[in-house]
């Protein structure tokens, strides 16, 4: 969040605020129409390449050999992109925050080749700092032409507050991520967040009327019974998941940069990440394939059905793939991803220790992996609350926050600053 600027010019007066609502409102719209149709080609893709090509050929689209290949044609096609298509698919993920500067509007088709790509071919990577980057680079290409005197920071605020509720469903997860990098200085903080949330709000119900939203992935037994011990295990298994999710961000600091400087040429170096993501695919099933959603809706109906020793294998599997992922140059955002890990481990959690409430145990674990990933306490209480559907376990989520955030403080966090071989592999395309 530090490359958001402090938009304080916006919230002059009350006039001028219902004045840049009209701008804000389509901002919104934009931001949740271009997520819902990202949404949609992918979705026809996934089915076309996981379903109706497999069978028209005989295969499986769940068999290993289909997993492998299909994402190891998916790290040529996306290092290819990278290479040579205009735009080069965008900034590197991994050394970018969740809002960034914006993408020149030329570089968005790139962009949406690069993300389809990793979103149809099962790329443990979720859409969210990519279409944010699209809608982002089309808003403020849009907007400074019709109302030139809207800074273009304040487009990109709007346009990230409208993308991120569209993409949860809810304008309140804007104004969460947004309270923190407005807070300080002068004026109030509510004329600060007024347009972020008109943007949010529209982005939101035109993403719900469309029929998007991050909505509890399961139907899950509500949190009627608190206990005493509940605060402990919440903050054992949020603090636990954290730590494991704290391993791979340390690997993935010491690969991304090993790798720049082993292997500049961007189409070589994801030709290699999907052969890695194919063999950790064919490994895992697909159950550890795409961003996660989806996913952590089938694991949590395989509840009892996976011991512990499976549910293992699907969290070492999983956070392999999003290192992977991540550092050999595909592009994606890491908060689903997260989410999937969090119920993977909050579930293994619970299988090992039965009288831990299932509902407590998958938030907590979200709430840990969450945190630790994406380091932003606001996201990681909300997915944690909105993944299980049920406002009485935040109370318990509250807490177990307190620690898991000693955890992660002064620990390293998921995101690469520019190094000297990245000018290697810009002059490598």
């Amino acid at each position: 969040m530090d490359s958001t600027p402090n938009p304080w010019a916006f919230a002059a007066s009350s006039r001028t605020l219902v004045a840049l609502s009209i701008p804000a409102a389509l901002v919104g719209i934009l931001s949740g129409v271009m997520l819902w149709a990202l949404d949609e080609v992918a979705h026809l893709g996934t089915q076309w390449v996981w379903e109706s090509l497999p069978e028209s050929l005989g295969a499986s689209g769940e068999s290993p050999w289909w997993i492998f290949g299909v994402l190891a044609l998916t790290g040529f096609l996306v290092g290819l992109v990278v290479w040579k298509m205009p735009g080069h698919g965008g900034q590197d993920s991994a050394t970018v925050e969740l809002i960034a500067p914006p993408q020149p509007v030329r570089a968005v088709p790139s962009i949406i080749v690069v993300i389809l790509l990793t979103l149809i071919g099962g790329v443990s990577l979720g859409p969210e700092s990519p279409i944010i980057a699209i809608n982002t680079a089309l808003a403020v290409w849009i907007v400074t032409r019709l109302w030139s005197a809207i800074p273009a920071q304040l487009v990109v605020i709007l346009t990230a507050a409208g993308t991120i509720g569209a993409l949860f469903g809810t304008p309140v997860a804007a104004a969460l991520v947004f309270t923190g990098a407005l807070a300080s200085g002068g004026g109030a903080l509510w004329d600060k967040l007024f347009l972020p949330l008109v943007a949010a709000a529209t982005g939101t119900v035109t993403s719900l009327v469309l029929g998007g939203g991050l909505g509890a992935v399961a139907s899950i037994a509500p949190y009627t019974d608190p206990q005493a011990i509940d605060l402990v295990w919440a903050s054992v298994i949020a603090a636990v998941g954290a730590a494991i999710a704290l391993i791979g961000i340390i690997a993935f600091k010491a690969l991304h940069p090993f790798l720049r400087r082993r292997m500049p040429n961007p189409l070589l170096l994801s030709i290699a990440g999907g052969l890695l993501l194919g063999g950790l695919g064919a490994l895992g099933g697909p159950l550890t394939l795409f961003k996660g959603l989806e996913q952590s809706a089938q694991l949590i109906a395989l509840n009892g059905m996976i011991g512990w020793a499976g549910l293992l294998a699907v969290v070492g599997i999983k956070l392999a793939a999003l290192v992977v992922a991540a550092s050999f140059g595909f592009r994606g955002g890491r908060v689903f991803p997260a989410i999937f890990l969090g119920v993977a481990f909050g579930m293994l959690a619970q299988t090992l220790v039965p009288s831990i409430p299932f509902g407590l145990a998958i938030a907590s674990g979200v709430l840990g992996f969450t945190l630790a990933i994406a380091r932003d306490g606001w996201i990681a209480l909300f997915v944690a609350v909105a993944i299980v559907g049920d406002i009485g376990i935040l109370a318990i989520m509250c807490v177990a926050i307190l620690p898991t955030w000693l955890v992660v403080a002064r620990a390293p966090e998921m995101i690469i600053e520019e190094h000297p071989a990245d000018r290697v592999s810009t002059a490598a395309r």
